[in-house]
């Protein structure tokens, strides 16, 4: 999803043999067990040891996944919640790709019910459908990462991307959002999409604002820092594992540890984001903006994608994502876009996120 340098778009988007390559989820810093566990079993809490995400049971886990979009864009337009079916018939399709993840993007001013959000389609009706979700998701053993995609400051609707969380909502989104899943740590919480503060620049200024918020270059409102929504979240009592990219729409990690929040649960890992016209497209890049940090935590992959109907860009960093020694990231290039309504073949990419 991210652009370096550009503008950013998902149109015309080529498709793999079984499902359009668009957006993507995602591989941990781990190997796994998960595929000998029964299909139908909940998923196991998590927890994070070290550079390894880890189970109750004691087994290292390896997400393998989709990203679902629509429930970040259609409540916020006055749609709907999801765009395409959220039943099990369609989550049984998403297993069909043997995923054991799904990676489900939230709107801050439709889970608050904000803004102008129809209230069909936010607030508590928005707040449900997603809790319905998630225990679909988790009664079909699979995991869910639950991303704050789309915010906006003060009255502004939030119906687009933006360079970072806002302080007006991000908080009192994130406080509730882990009031609401406290003591189900099968659910991951994903702090941000994409931050690029400092329009677009890995910098110190980007990294400080990434972690501190407040007053920012190239962010027009008052920011919200990763430190102060994993303050928010633990303020709760939640102890579920919490992810978050680096700057620069999420594809760069170069600080990630120098900046990183602290966490009294010591449960923080890193999301990465990558897409073959942004800047690290080597394996190179992937060894040195990744590696060291999955070196110290772990990194899931919850953006990978491709705009060619040429697979090798594709298939090289999988290949790495795979079988590298160093870091023994594993991957599975999913997008699922929308579901079609028979719930078998995906459709077209939805618009853009």
């Amino acid at each position: 999803m991210a652009r370096i340098h550009g503008p950013r778009e998902r149109q015309s988007l080529c498709r793999s043999l079984i499902v359009a390559v668009c957006c993507l989820l995602i591989g941990a810093v781990v190997r796994t067990a998960d595929a000998t566990s029964p299909a139908s079993a909940a998923p196991a809490a998590l927890h994070v040891e070290g550079n390894r995400l880890m189970n109750a049971t004691g087994q290292p886990v390896v997400m393998h996944g989709v990203n679902r979009q629509g429930t970040e864009y259609m409540c916020a337009q006055g749609r709907a919640i999801f765009d395409g079916p959220s039943d099990q018939a369609s989550i049984d399709a998403i297993k069909s790709w043997r995923a054991n993840a799904v990676r489900v993007p939230l709107n801050e001013d439709c889970w608050l019910g904000i803004n102008g959000v129809p209230p069909e389609y936010g607030g508590a009706a928005y707040r449900q459908a997603i809790a319905d979700y998630v225990g679909l998701l988790e009664g079909s053993g699979l995991y869910a990462i639950l991303d704050l995609h789309w915010a906006a400051p003060g009255t502004t609707l939030a119906n687009g991307p933006q360079p970072m969380p806002d302080a007006d909502h991000s908080p009192a989104f994130w406080t509730d959002v882990a009031t609401t899943f406290k003591g189900n740590d099968a659910v991951i919480l994903e702090l941000f999409n994409e931050p690029v503060p400092d329009s677009n620049q890995d910098s110190d200024a980007a990294w400080t604002c990434w972690r501190d918020g407040g007053t920012c270059p190239g962010v027009p409102y008052e920011a919200a820092g990763m430190q102060s929504l994993v303050n928010a979240i633990r303020a709760t009592g939640a102890t579920n594992v919490v992810a978050f990219g680096g700057v620069q729409y999420g594809g760069t990690l170069s600080r990630w540890r120098q900046y990183r929040p602290t966490d009294p649960q010591n449960a923080l890992v890193a999301a990465w984001h990558t897409y073959n016209w942004t800047w690290c497209v080597s394996v190179s890049c992937y060894e040195s903006n990744v590696g060291t940090v999955a070196a110290d935590v772990p990194v899931i992959a919850t953006e990978i994608g491709n705009d060619q109907c040429d697979a090798a860009w594709l298939n090289t960093l999988m290949d790495w994502l795979g079988s590298t020694t160093a870091v023994r990231l594993r991957s599975t290039a999913r997008s699922i876009g929308r579901i079609s309504p028979d719930s078998r073949v995906p459709s077209p990419p939805s618009p853009p996120t």
